[in-house]
């Protein structure tokens, strides 16, 4: 079973600290580190060779971008972005998933073009630093921020 399938039955069992709500065709989850805070996962309820999102038929295709598209607004507005990242990559996991990264500026320190770029040319090591892990209180507090704003848009 691949990593996202088995955080997807962590949630179905309960057991799944970072779920925030289940949507028609995902589950929205904090991510586990937080160096660009709000980042959040919209993962994609099945896998059985889903990889793409050509992969899946076009209502089904729409409903997901439309889901994503809201929780993205929804990330937005719960931590207060500039700007929005979204990622749908795959290349670790291949399954569909997508990134929603809130950004302000600085948040990339000096790295990039003079502190401004993707998320990616911040360092790995930095961004997934055990110190970016929220506390079981600022995850909680991240999670009924993230679902008042869902509540508004659904």
């Amino acid at each position: 079973m691949c990593f996202i399938c088995d955080r997807i039955e962590q949630i179905k069992n309960g057991a799944n600290p970072y779920f925030v709500r289940e949507l028609e065709t995902g589950y929205v989850v904090i991510g586990d580190n937080q160096h660009f805070r709000g980042y959040t996962l919209f993962l994609y309820k099945r896998h059985e060779g889903k990889t793409e999102l050509f992969h899946l038929e076009p209502e089904e295709r729409a409903k997901f971008m439309e889901e994503m598209a809201l929780t993205a607004q929804a990330v937005s507005r719960a931590f207060g972005a500039e700007k929005m990242n979204c990622e749908l990559l795959g290349n670790g996991d291949a399954h569909l998933h997508w990134h929603l990264f809130p950004r302000v500026a600085g948040d990339i320190e000096n790295y990039g073009n003079n502190g401004r770029g993707p998320v990616w040319w911040y360092p790995m090591e930095k961004m997934y630093a055990d110190e970016n892990r929220p506390t079981p209180e600022e995850l909680e507090d991240m999670k009924q921020r993230l679902r008042a704003e869902l509540d508004k848009l659904i």
